[in-house]
């Protein structure tokens, strides 16, 4: 694991991005609301000390042990992947725009419809409200889908949002998970 990102490449951040982990037809692909300051300067989804990602997803078993940020790419692996809802980096999300946010939604619907995952889980309910135009959509499996790809949302699991802690969020992917796997073996009958 690297060592924290100084002030200086904190501030540099701004002009950079965090690639997406994706491949077609993944069994999820988690959704961020936009990448951090610190994720950007490491250059790892969800990389800031205190977010309860990759917790969350041991937690929950998806993937087999506690993944380091670095790690992120092991997930193509067991058929998981990141994006996000915007490209642009900020130090938080509610620097982004409504604009850019309904523009973030409307390019993650054409990137579901090119890679085809089974689940999009969007880590963030008021991002996905403001992106897809659902003021009143709650934590969970939602009724509408983007194609064949079911939608979930999730809460967010930045150390800062309080109302969930880290069993409230492994427990919601525990349900997205199953929910995945139910979709592979409907396949399959």
């Amino acid at each position: 694991m690297s060592n924290a990102p100084t002030r200086q490449e904190l501030i540099a951040a701004k002009q950079k991005f965090v690639p997406d982990v994706i491949a077609p037809h993944l069994k999820i692909l988690f959704c961020g609301i936009n990448p951090g300051l610190y994720s950007a300067a490491v250059g790892h989804h969800f990389a800031r000390p205190g977010n309860r990602f990759w917790p969350a997803l041991s937690a929950a078993g998806i993937t087999p042990r506690l993944l380091y940020p670095s790690e992120d790419g092991e997930l193509l692996q067991w058929g998981y992947g990141i994006s996000n809802v915007v490209a642009r980096t900020s130090a938080t999300a509610d620097e982004l725009s409504k604009a850019e946010l309904i523009e973030g939604g409307r390019l993650l619907m054409i990137k579901v419809e090119q890679y085809q995952p089974r689940v999009l889980a969007i880590l963030g309910v008021g991002a996905y409200r403001a992106a897809f135009g659902r003021p009143k959509a709650a934590v969970g499996l939602q009724a509408e889908r983007i194609g064949d790809t079911r939608l979930w949302i999730l809460p967010n699991p930045s150390g800062l949002n309080a109302h969930y802690d880290l069993k409230q969020i492994a427990e919601v992917l525990r349900n997205v998970k199953q929910d995945a796997e139910q979709q592979e073996r409907s396949l399959y009958d």
